[in-house]
């Protein structure tokens, strides 16, 4: 454990933590659902296994609907209903949308934030990157407005119920960090340069329950929340360290150097052991043991700064941000197959259903493999739009697909339903 880590041990603000685990509601939302960022199990794995592999836009596409603004949040889906963060970048305005899941059609708009957000923007991400959650009653948005961090709850019929000041934050490249649900409890990481935080608030009313102080450094993952060695985990990566905290407290566990200084990726776990990707300054996926002990049990000198990566059937499976996919052996880190995808660069994170993964280039083109660590298998290739950073939400047979088309000339934001 790293010598400031464990000074952490004594700085959390624990603000009636009791109170709000006594008071914890069911996350109300059901088994065809995509509440939130990595999909229901939070692992990037649909629980749907007949998910179609081929589409275009004559073929296979349920419903089209145009999107105002500019975004890379992915869509959430939660009972007959799509929920989208998005921002108008003209105007300065951050809303969050919600659509149909039938037709497409447009229900609500509301408007969160207006007003110039304090700090550059990396070209590659945008004023509404972080993923939406949900527990069935409210939908949460998070986001950068002027130099803090915001959360805000808002009803079914777009009604806000309450919105908090998380933190400040000072912009080195944007934010771009989804929240995570946990028993009554909404996570919110606000990680930049001048040394962010991790805090819990109370779902119903947005009171802080516990904060946590994290490390100085310019970095860009989602928490998560894994049950991993037996007991739930809170998770993330970035400021060359990968690191658990109890996300009941707040309070820190073990922690180990790994991947890199700046990191997108998300933490992902096979139950046993947890891996992490980063790829900037260095690039770089570890292994590592998640039962207080940190152990690195391999590392490989290849990783994912944006793409987050998949654990299935004791394998790990990643997509480069160049374009590079690969599979190793989830517990010796031997690499099965290496290969080049067609299409370019790739910011989206992939999402296995049926035994496929489905991950988008920054071209828009939806790439099919399937999940063989045999060989490196291309299913399908399917071009929607002229561009594709968001990741897809795959549930209830569908997959729920944002890309940037071109209409009229001028750049316009879609979603698409797929599906028979």
């Amino acid at each position: 454990m790293k010598p400031w880590f464990r000074s952490l041990c004594g700085l959390v603000a624990l603000v009636g933590v009791s109170t709000a685990l006594a008071q914890d509601d069911a996350i109300k939302v059901g088994p065809d659902d995509w509440p939130w960022w990595r999909g229901p199990d939070f692992n990037g794995v649909a629980r749907d296994q007949r998910v179609v592999v081929e589409w275009s836009e004559t073929k296979n596409v349920v419903w089209k609907t145009a999107v105002p603004g500019r975004g890379h949040a992915s869509p959430i889906v939660v009972g007959t209903r799509v929920f989208l963060a998005t921002a108008d970048e003209e105007r300065n305005r951050q809303s969050v949308l919600c659509y149909d899941r039938q037709n497409g059609k447009e229900l609500w708009r509301q408007d969160l934030h207006e007003g110039s957000p304090a700090g550059r923007l990396h070209k590659k991400n945008t004023r509404a990157s972080s993923t939406l959650a949900s527990d069935g009653e409210r939908v949460f948005a998070v986001y950068h407005s002027g130099d803090s961090i915001w959360a805000t709850a808002l009803d079914p019929n777009g009604k806000q119920v309450w919105q908090k000041k998380v933190g400040n934050f000072i912009s080195h490249w944007g934010y771009s960090a989804s929240p995570t649900l946990y028993r009554s409890l909404l996570i919110v990481a606000t990680d930049h340069k001048a040394g962010g935080k991790l805090v819990a608030l109370d779902r119903r009313t947005g009171e802080v329950r516990w904060e946590t102080p994290r490390p100085q450094a310019p970095t860009y993952a989602s928490p998560i929340v894994l049950k991993v060695a037996g007991k739930d985990q809170l998770l993330i990566a970035g400021a060359d360290l990968v690191a658990s905290y109890d996300p009941a407290t707040g309070k820190p566990g073990w922690s180990a150097k790994g991947t890199s200084t700046e990191c997108v990726s998300t933490v992902i776990s096979d139950g046993n052991a947890v891996f992490a990707s980063g790829g900037f300054p260095a690039k770089e996926t570890v292994c590592l043991r998640a039962d207080g002990s940190g152990q690195v049990v391999w590392r490989v000198k290849v990783g994912d700064f944006v793409p987050s990566q998949l654990v299935h059937q004791g394998h790990v499976y990643a997509v480069l941000d160049n374009g590079l996919a690969l599979c190793w052996k989830a517990d010796t880190g031997e690499e099965m197959w290496k290969e080049r995808l067609s299409s370019g660069a790739f910011s989206a994170s992939p999402v296995l259903a049926g035994g496929h993964i489905y991950i988008p280039s920054e071209s828009g083109k939806m790439h099919v493999l399937r999940a063989n660590p045999k060989k490196f298998e291309v299913v399908a290739e399917n071009q929607l739009g002229k561009e594709a950073y968001a990741s897809p939400a795959i549930c209830g047979g569908r997959i729920y697909q944002r890309v940037v088309a071109a209409v009229d000339g001028q750049r316009q934001e879609m979603l698409y339903c797929i599906g028979e």
